[in-house]
């Protein structure tokens, strides 16, 4: 008869069960590091609650930063460094952000502290209740984060273009009623510099290149995307018609179909899409499914081509797609341009 250990590495009864026991416990500690997280960062919340209502009103601001700093020495020196008086001014700002407890009650329940972190600096409130509300919607991780930030994925979204109280209402409706819309799902332009494309390439290169880099250009469209088809035939009468990409949206439950494009948008382009949406509603869409959208991306668009063809009402989005990276600060410019227009105002975009 073996030793106990060979026994459990050549299988058998001891086997099943020793890879049970690993699995119970890997499920308890994971349970017990979200409660945990949950818990602290409720106790941030109130530490920085209390201190924001005891000592920093108005007529106490300069009292009130050296009796922070006072109390960050004390509590540093009894519980560690994550009371020092700089985390002490992140609970602070903390509270004062998220300051209804409601919210924050179902935020903490899929976000950590360092999530909240890299919130609570978000000036804008409706920038950011949209990354938090698409943060615990898609349960991205500190890093995914921190790069949808930094690829400014608010000031691409159709959302960003409207008035700030039709933005509220949509993330509202995804706060409270789970509602994911177009406008918050779609974005232009889409950032498609991993595909590594230079100098001369036709449309087929394109498909081809995001079909390889499949996983990445999902993350660049969003959480919820699942890949259907490529190529996808579409028959009417004799002809046959070919679908770039075919994908399905879980938050909205409908089809997603995408056209790719070299040139600029083109009115024809709308026709074509609308077949190709009527088709995929009698031939493909599932009961319980909305409408299918379409997605045409494309190097450029004419702004009042696309406002003329209201592609909205015909459930169409039509994007530009940029295949080099700008520098941050340039891409900060043109977005603050197309939504400048969008919103009515006079700056042209180059």
């Amino acid at each position: 008869m073996g030793k106990p250990n060979d026994l459990l590495r050549t299988g058998g009864d001891g086997n099943e069960l020793l890879q049970d026991l690993r699995g119970l416990i890997a499920s308890a500690r994971a349970a017990l590091a979200c409660q945990v997280n949950e818990q602290l960062t409720l106790l941030y919340w109130h530490v920085g609650r209390r201190i924001r209502d005891e000592l920093l009103g108005p007529e106490r601001a300069d009292y009130g930063k050296e009796i922070v700093s006072a109390l960050g020495r004390e509590l540093t020196r009894e519980f560690g460094k994550s009371f020092s008086d700089k985390s002490l001014w992140h609970m602070i700002r903390f509270a004062e952000v998220f300051s209804d407890e409601q919210i924050l009650s179902a935020l903490r329940r899929e976000l950590s502290w360092t999530h909240f972190k890299k919130l609570i600096y978000i000036e804008d409130p409706l920038k950011r209740d949209f990354y938090s509300e698409l943060c615990r919607v898609e349960r991205w991780t500190t890093r995914t984060l921190e790069n949808k930030i930094n690829g400014m994925l608010y000031e691409r979204t159709a959302l960003s273009r409207k008035p700030a109280e039709l933005i509220r209402q949509e993330i509202d409706a995804l706060r409270f009623e789970g509602r994911m819309t177009p406008d918050l799902v779609f974005r232009d332009p889409y950032l498609l510099d991993f595909l590594g494309l230079k100098d001369t390439f036709r449309e087929r290169d394109v498909e081809s290149a995001i079909i390889r880099e499949l996983e990445r250009f999902i993350l660049e469209l969003g959480a919820g995307f699942a890949f259907v088809a490529r190529q996808k035939r579409i028959s009417v009468d004799d002809d046959d018609h070919y679908l770039d990409l075919l994908f399905f949206h879980r938050g909205m439950r409908r089809l997603v179909a995408i056209e790719l494009k070299l040139g600029e948008f083109r009115a024809a382009d709308k026709g074509q899409m609308e077949l190709y949406l009527k088709w995929l509603q009698k031939h493909e869409v599932q009961p319980g499914e909305e409408a299918p959208i379409g997605l045409i991306l494309c190097a450029g668009k004419k702004r009042e081509t696309v406002q003329l063809l209201e592609l909205d009402k015909a459930n169409i989005r039509v994007a530009s797609y940029w295949l080099d990276a700008l520098p941050r600060r340039l891409l900060e410019q043109k977005l603050r341009d197309a939504v400048a227009l969008a919103r009515g105002g006079t700056r042209q975009l180059d």
